[in-house]
């Protein structure tokens, strides 16, 4: 998949969404944020990516010290702007070369992959709150549950979200997905692990892809899809999962 591409184009779709809505208007899904606050986490939280690649940071950055992290003029222009200066930033950096991020050294790249997601996720909480379909590429929300599942894993719990030896699987329903619409999700002695694949878990849970990451993160409730097995590892895992 060519994230650049696709944060891109994501960034487009949510400017679509937002460009005659209210700004005023509030975002469920966000508590306490109205559609021009969320618009603002997005741009800005590009940006701040871009100062951490730019600045090749080994330490975390405060966003209110981003370059233009607040904007100044016209909202959509510079919520246009925003992923450009993050995949400027990688190209002068250097895509490999290892910066601060909150899971520890990263590529600079990864940060490219994290707001492409971040983005699919807030155009989600726009479309909810303004009561329209969400519609996105099976590919990029099939990619956005693995990197949600790689995120997760990567924490470090006090109370793991899976017991030791359970397992949950969950299944994308879209056509041609393949084995990247397939997970493996395994609590286990030393933490959660997780894997492409096809096996019988503790539960199961079936949705589009959209569907899946809709429910793992909390924006859709578990009964819009369909969970098979024990309902309670599910309903476990949920609790135990906020980011």
């Amino acid at each position: 998949m060519d994230f650049s591409a696709a944060l891109i184009e994501e960034n487009r779709l949510l400017r679509d969404l937002v460009r005659d809505a209210d700004p005023a208007a509030p975002v469920p899904t966000c508590p306490e944020w109205t559609l021009t606050q969320l618009v603002r986490h997005v741009g800005r939280g590009d940006r701040w990516a871009g100062m951490i690649v730019r600045d090749r940071a080994d330490a975390p950055v405060d966003p209110r010290a981003v370059p233009d992290g607040k904007p100044t003029g016209d909202l959509d222009d510079w919520l246009a702007q925003s992923p450009q200066v993050l995949l400027d930033a990688v190209a002068a950096t250097g895509p490999d070369t290892p910066v601060w991020t909150f899971m520890g050294p990263r590529p600079a790249a990864w940060w490219i992959r994290r707001r492409l997601h971040e983005t699919v996720v807030h155009r989600a909480d726009v479309a909810l709150a303004l009561e329209v379909p969400f519609v996105v590429d099976p590919a990029v929300a099939a990619d956005s549950v693995s990197e949600w599942l790689s995120l997760v894993v990567g924490r470090k719990v006090d109370t793991p979200a899976l017991a030791a030896g359970t397992t949950l699987h969950l299944h994308a329903t879209d056509d041609g997905l393949g084995e990247a619409g397939e997970w493996l999700v395994h609590g286990g002695a030393e933490g959660l692990t997780w894997e492409h694949g096809h096996a019988k878990g503790a539960a199961a849970v079936r949705g589009t892809a959209a569907e899946l990451l809709l429910a793992l993160l909390r924006r859709l409730p578990a009964e819009r899809v369909q969970v098979l097995g024990d309902a309670e590892v599910v309903h476990t895992w949920l609790a135990r999962t906020p980011f």
